[in-house]
């Protein structure tokens, strides 16, 4: 099916079209997606966007999943064991596993992958500064040294938030990280169709026949993987009215991020079911940079805060329903643990423009270009990057605004250039709420300058607290600790919170049993 056929769909204004027995049958094999942008890249741990991620989860598999509890479970693993005064771990994998290509899934692959992932995430540089070794006993057992026990271990390699552990083939994960790899073999449910990718287009995954589900419900990332596609398409339709026309002519399947209009729109088919996509609500937030002014002075970065109003910026990105989204919430997702109210208070109560450009002009504002960075092509964060560039100019600011496709943002943001070098000075995110649902796998509430994610914010107190919240063991620790990274948080401001939003997704009613989480492609079937 071509770009022309969903024109047409939108054309026909809501019309069913025909289809001959073929195309019938063919429906029960294949299940259409609607993605919410560009998939550009393809390595999931060169990159945190997050449809790589999901990508990612289709291709590869890891050593642990993680249920809806946030609980890891084995997946490439069958057990493991700790040893030494729980200094040292050995993980077991089970037997069966394969790659595409068809060669078992060994430890040395397993030790090669979780170097690499260990080499850029977040959680990943925690864990290799706790390693003393990681290494393969044989083909079937990994074996991690660690300096000092280290609890959190088996949770850290369940993570959902990106970069995932991903498992790959040894001759793969020793590219250099900071290098893509072209190889895309996996050992996960599905194989990914190079041969028929188009950007901008159309992606394709196939069932893959030798895959080797773990045992257990799905839940999330955990249990049993089982397929009931023979294949699956992602179709890139950027504008909304032409995607929801296709969703009402049952040419699609599932429209992953359906703005607030056309969501409404939606509701009104009876063949069309709506329902939240994500178990907690998406992360929205500023994240300015800190490597050149004016956002390199705490006190400019502080003075943005008396203008900020939350409420302007979810309201955009979802509509003005209130149980789509949450104001006054800071840097953890409502209804995760670590969640509280700790520091919000320059957030709270009336905004006041004029304190804010008396504070932009107290802390030394001297005209310096301010580039916003932000796409056009994502509903929430263009939504947001809109706010943004109303705002800014009447703060004062000598204000530039770039907008671009989101594959275009992904390479744009990693430049650590000033503005007239191609840098850039702000750009807004929503992040899924399972990314930042603990300080260990927040990856905006790092203080480690350039290792840091995009941004760069150099805080030492950020990363002491984040170190003792790793080696806390009770939750009553851990909850006081996030209090007080959030305090920091919000006097330094590695970024600013812009409240939280509930994603919703929209899915023919003749499918069922999809997996909440974020776009999964496992378990969901089609109705017989």
């Amino acid at each position: 099916m071509q770009r022309r056929h969903f024109l047409a769909g939108a054309a026909a204004a809501g019309a069913v079209l025909e289809r001959p027995a073929l195309a019938q049958s063919e429906r029960q094999r294949v299940l259409r997606f609607v993605p919410y942008t560009d998939l550009a890249i393809f390595d999931p741990i060169w990159t945190t966007a997050d449809i790589v991620r999901d990508h990612g989860y289709m291709v590869y598999d890891t050593l642990f999943g993680m249920d809806s509890d946030f609980k890891p479970q084995p997946q490439l693993a069958e057990g493991f064991v700790y040893e030494q005064d729980n200094r040292v771990c050995t993980i077991t994998l089970r037997t069966g596993p394969i790659f595409h290509d068809g060669a078992p899934v060994r430890a040395q692959d397993c030790v090669a992958s979780l170097k690499r992932w260990m080499a850029v995430a977040p959680m990943g540089q925690t864990l290799n500064a706790l390693t003393d070794e990681l290494s393969a006993l044989d083909d079937r057992r990994i074996r991690f040294r660690l300096k000092r026990a280290f609890p959190l271990l088996i949770q850290v390699l369940a993570q959902v938030s990106a970069p995932v552990p991903f498992i790959m083939p040894e001759r793969v994960a020793q590219t250099d990280p900071s290098k893509q790899i072209t190889d895309l073999t996996g050992s996960g449910p599905f194989r990914f169709k190079q041969d028929e990718f188009q950007l901008g287009n159309i992606s394709v995954y196939e069932k893959f026949a030798g895959y080797k589900p773990a045992n257990g419900a799905a839940s999330l990332t955990a249990g049993a993987k089982q397929v009931h596609f023979d294949r699956v398409e992602w179709r890139r339709i950027p504008d909304a009215s032409t995607a929801a026309a296709a969703m009402q002519t049952n040419e699609v399947d599932w429209y992953s991020d359906p703005p607030a209009e056309i969501l409404e729109l939606l509701r009104r088919n009876r063949n069309v079911d709506i329902s939240r996509m994500e178990l907690l609500p998406l992360v929205c937030v500023m994240r300015l940079n800190w490597l050149h002014a004016p956002f390199n002075n705490k006190k400019m970065r502080q003075a943005l805060l008396p203008a900020i109003n939350q409420a302007d910026f979810v309201m955009a990105a979802t509509g003005t329903d209130e149980s789509n989204f949450r104001i006054g919430t800071g840097f953890f997702p409502p209804g995760s643990p670590m969640a509280s109210d700790a520091g919000l208070e320059p957030l709270m109560g009336p905004r006041d423009i004029d304190k804010a450009r008396r504070l932009i002009k107290e802390a030394g504002y001297n005209n310096e270009a301010v580039r916003l960075l932000g796409p056009t092509d994502t509903v929430a964060t263009a939504a947001m990057a809109q706010v943004t560039a109303d705002l800014f100019p009447r703060l004062g600011f000598n204000f530039e605004p770039t907008l671009l496709d989101s594959a275009s943002v992904t390479q744009r943001r990693r430049s650590m250039e000033p503005v007239e070098k191609g840098g850039w000075s702000v750009t807004n995110w929503s992040f899924p709420g399972l990314w930042f649902e603990n300080p260990g796998t927040h990856i905006l509430l790092r203080g480690n300058g350039r290792d840091a994610w995009f941004g760069w914010p150099d805080v030492p107190k950020l990363e002491e607290l984040r170190n003792a919240w790793l080696g806390a063991t009770t939750l009553e620790d851990q909850k006081r600790l996030a209090r007080e990274m959030q305090v920091v948080g919000m006097d330094e401001l590695p970024c600013i919170p812009l409240g939280a939003i509930y994603k919703s997704t929209a899915l023919q009613k003749s499918l069922q049993d999809r997996v909440a989480g974020f776009p999964i492609f496992w378990s969901i079937r089609r109705r017989s």
